[in-house]
């Protein structure tokens, strides 16, 4: 399979203007034809409800950050093409690892095979994002010729990396693309009342708040959060904290976090100390129909992920922002994700029997504990909750590379007791422990790892070798998530988002039971088809208006939100 297959090869580029939040507005398209050379230039009025070149089963489509594209598409009401080859994703494929001296835009991509880059125009991108539809025919012509210099480039870049086109996964890495397109056109719907009220009263409420919060753990002094009395709180509750080499408290918000997964009573306070310090109310990318859409930015990791902007997305603030997440009138979201599933993928990878049947009672952190003698057979997670918690720590450390030491400060025990619990994973998971080695073996000897639909890994010599070994875990989770989404949004069932192992859809009420069905079932599906048919479980959680989103993590620090905000609603 390859360029030959196709009748026609059409090389596309738009121009178009997208504020954050929004969709996009189209300014002009060109595409060239590439065998024939065949050229089409079209400003936006010229353009009809059909696509000006057939996009039928002969036809493969070809762009650089394809989304964009086909969100172009979809703005001018067009279908989107069957056959879809986004060279961006392929060049990511390719070169996924290594260090890139121009990065993995159209112009690192055009550097790397040798071939001229396209002058950078500062005035032609501002042109584009110019507010209204006003253009003199001189900035119509320069526009268009800015967007045929893109074209061009693909013209001279495909064939430059035909022999590395991963085919035909290509075509599902282009089909997630057309997928991210429709996710970023639908957006999350937000309470936009709530999001206005906080963005006008976050400077009066930031001190109340730190007050409301601090009355608990009495480590702030004024707007101050000090080390030595979070540091005497520590003490009094018992809990394990990480130091740097100077020997003070390591503060980062990843140990906050981290701690905070052990420890449920510090999420207050590590929520407030991320919304003092990173949150940007302003930010966060909500258009004027109350969606919030930003760039999912697929592939983007190296696990081939995505990385949507942690300001912009709704997913990436504070957990108690998610709070602003509420359907329409008339309509329900579910939250979807896989039970377990990186434990999942893991047994299933490593062969490993005991750690698939743990899967499969329904609780592999309890089935864990029975395994290891701490809970007697008949036990369940409501009489055993603080051993069940325990082996879930030691299950979730083990998985991203946990030592003794690190599990340890996030279970809030001595280390002997982290090294114990490490130790009975490795002898009640043998074939796990055994594959985990040869992953990182085989990756420094070959110099590459691959998913099972083909995304790859080039391996440097700053490798980390726990990072190596949880690749292939999280790389067939995006592989799962991505078919996932593509079988879900080609039923038609409006998915407004993808959220690392879940996913979000809207439906109106009435039809909200049967889309979650068929979610589920097509995300089990998906699963099957990268894991060689093991099943792996979905737990869903719905809203229906006029409820809102709430995630536990943050609904303490909401509720306390949104009591401060009343108060001063109300002066």
């Amino acid at each position: 399979m390859g360029l030959n297959n196709y009748s026609n090869i059409w090389c596309l580029d738009f121009e178009f203007r997208a504020p954050d939040g929004e969709r996009p507005a189209v300014r002009c398209l060109v595409a060239i034809e590439y065998h024939s050379g065949q050229t089409i230039r079209r400003w936006c009025d010229e353009l009809g409800e059909t696509p000006p070149f057939l996009i039928d089963e002969s036809t493969l489509i070809v762009a650089y950050y394809a989304s964009a594209e086909m969100g172009c598409f979809l703005s001018l009401g067009w279908d989107l093409p069957p056959n879809l080859l986004d060279l961006y994703v392929e060049f990511r494929r390719k070169h996924n690892g290594l260090f890139l001296k121009a990065g993995s835009d159209l112009n690192g991509a055009l550097i790397q095979y040798g071939l001229s880059v396209i002058p950078d125009k500062q005035e032609m991108r501002e042109l584009a994002m110019r507010e209204g539809d006003v253009y003199s025919e001189q900035e119509k012509s320069d526009l268009v010729a800015y967007c045929q210099a893109d074209v061009e480039a693909l013209i001279h870049l495909l064939p430059k990396m035909e022999e590395s086109i991963d085919w035909p996964r290509a075509l599902v890495r282009g089909s997630y693309m057309k997928a991210v397109a429709v996710m970023e056109y639908n957006g999350v719907p937000i309470d936009t009342e709530i999001l206005e009220r906080l963005r006008d009263r976050w400077n009066d409420i930031r001190q109340d708040l730190i007050a409301e919060i601090d009355q608990d753990y009495g480590v702030y002094e004024g707007s101050v959060f000090k080390a030595d009395r979070f540091e005497q709180w520590l003490t009094q509750q018992g809990i394990a904290w990480p130091r740097l080499e100077s020997g003070k408290l390591d503060l980062k918000s990843d140990t906050f976090r981290d701690i905070a997964k052990g420890h449920p009573e510090l999420e207050p306070l590590k929520e407030l100390r991320y919304s003092l310090s990173e949150l940007r109310l302003n930010k966060l990318a909500v258009g004027r129909d109350g969606r919030n859409r930003c760039l999912l930015s697929p592939f983007r990791a190296k696990t081939s992920r995505n990385q949507p902007s942690n300001s912009k997305f709704i997913f990436g603030p504070s957990a108690w922002l998610r709070a602003l997440i509420r359907p329409a009138v008339g309509y329900g979201l579910a939250y979807i994700d896989w039970s377990q599933q990186e434990f999942a993928i893991a047994a299933v990878l490593s062969g490993d029997a005991d750690m698939q049947q743990a899967y499969t009672s329904g609780d592999p952190y309890l089935e864990f504990a029975k395994l290891a003698g701490a809970v007697p057979p008949e036990g369940t997670k409501d009489s055993h909750p603080k051993e069940r918690k325990l082996f879930k720590n030691c299950i979730l450390g083990v998985q991203y590379g946990m030592g003794p030491e690190s599990l340890a400060q996030r279970i809030g025990e001595p280390v002997i007791k982290g090294r114990e619990l490490i130790q009975l994973h490795k002898e009640i998971f043998p074939d796990y422990w055994k594959w985990s080695q040869a992953v990182v073996d085989y990756a420094l000897t070959s110099g590459t790892l691959f998913s099972t639909l083909g995304w790859s890994l080039s391996i440097n010599s700053q490798a980390n070798p726990r990072s190596l070994a949880n690749w292939p875990v999280q790389t067939n989770g995006a592989e799962i998530l991505r078919l996932a989404v593509i079988l879900i949004v080609e039923t038609g069932i409006a998915v407004c988002c993808p959220v690392h192992d879940a996913i979000l859809i809207e439906a109106p009420l009435e039809r909200l039971d049967e889309d979650i069905r068929t979610a589920q079932q097509l995300m089990q599906q998906a699963g099957e088809m990268i894991l060689g048919g093991f099943k792996l479980r979905t737990d869903v959680d719905r809203v229906c208006y006029p409820e809102r989103y709430i995630d536990e993590r943050g609904e303490k620090m909401w509720e306390k939100m949104m009591k401060l905000l009343s108060a001063f609603d109300s002066e």
